[in-house]
């Protein structure tokens, strides 16, 4: 099988998934149907897009190789995913947020996922994870959400695009450095967004308090974890990498699913940047701070012990 038709082949199934998630949750679990169900399906079919073309003008690349290898991997990336993102969804550590925010350290698993096993195996295990992990919440779907997710995992991967791992990784620090000032400063100017789950029946305060600047600050407090990352482990370069990628993926992954609700939610540009990136995507960098170098150097030590 040609790779162009293993990949294809794979986004297809990851619609089939949405699509067949999406009928369960409404026909058999009972759950309202999705607001907006065409828009959300609009943008998944450009979450989709996006990794083709990507594919596409980079398909000499022996990253994109789907065997059953990769095939293995993706069922187990998006198992763990899964259950973790069941287990973290909104029932243990809820974020102020304008939308249900979660703290989801299992972010780093689509990360590591992609990073060592490839752009589409990252993809699908963000993707398929999300989209069941929020099936066994039964709190309903967001498929964007899902697709940012994939994202995640996909962009994390595109780190194997270069022999010299430490090509470019300056450059993604300014990037990111840039997307994490302009979010902040966005903040600074309307910080007086609500936040529409803040709930206090004692004080009859229901939706109508401002996002906490803890809240606010933990996406440039993930960012400057992530530096210092990428500094103190320059002479281990999978793990500078792997966090430096992973910060990208994440920026670029939750900012498409944040802004995808400007569309799907009527949402203005502040509020999805107040009330659902930053409160998503901050904590997301500081879990990858911390967590994604403990499995990349677990995974690397199990490598050389195996002597793969």
């Amino acid at each position: 099988m040609s790779r162009s038709v293993s990949v294809f082949l794979a986004l297809v199934i990851v619609l089939a998934i949405f699509l067949g998630t999406t009928w369960y949750v409404s026909n058999v679990q009972g759950l309202d149907p999705l607001s907006n169900p065409l828009m959300r399906l609009i943008f998944v079919i450009i979450g989709l897009l996006i990794v083709f073309v990507v594919y596409f003008f980079t398909r000499e690349s022996e990253i994109w190789q789907v065997g059953t290898r990769e095939v293995v991997y993706m069922a187990i990336g998006a198992a763990l995913y899964a259950i973790f993102s069941y287990l973290f969804n909104g029932t243990v550590f809820v974020v102020p947020s304008v939308s249900q925010v979660a703290l989801r350290p299992a972010i780093v698993i689509p990360m590591f996922f992609g990073y060592a096993f490839g752009p589409v195996v990252g993809f699908f295990t963000g993707a398929v994870g999300n989209m069941f992990g929020d099936a066994l919440t039964g709190f309903g779907l967001s498929p964007q959400w899902s697709i940012g997710n994939g994202l995640v995992g996909f962009i994390a991967g595109l780190a194997l695009l270069f022999p010299d791992k430490r090509k470019g990784l300056n450059t993604i620090l300014w990037i990111g450095a840039a997307i994490t000032l302009i979010a902040t400063a966005i903040y600074l100017i309307n910080r007086k967004i609500p936040n529409m789950l803040f709930f206090d029946p004692a004080n009859n305060i229901f939706g109508d308090a401002t996002i906490t600047m803890i809240a606010a600050l933990t996406l440039l407090i993930g960012f400057l974890l992530v530096v210092a990352v990428r500094f103190i482990f320059r002479e281990n370069i999978d793990v500078a990498a792997a966090v430096t990628w992973g910060m990208l993926g994440n920026l670029l992954g939750i900012g498409f699913a944040a802004l995808s609700d400007i569309w799907i939610n009527g949402f203005t540009l502040p509020v999805v940047i107040v009330g659902e990136f930053i409160p998503a995507a901050g904590p997301n960098l500081i879990f990858a701070a911390i967590l994604l170098p403990i499995l990349v150097v677990a995974y690397a030590a199990v490598r050389k012990q195996s002597g793969r």
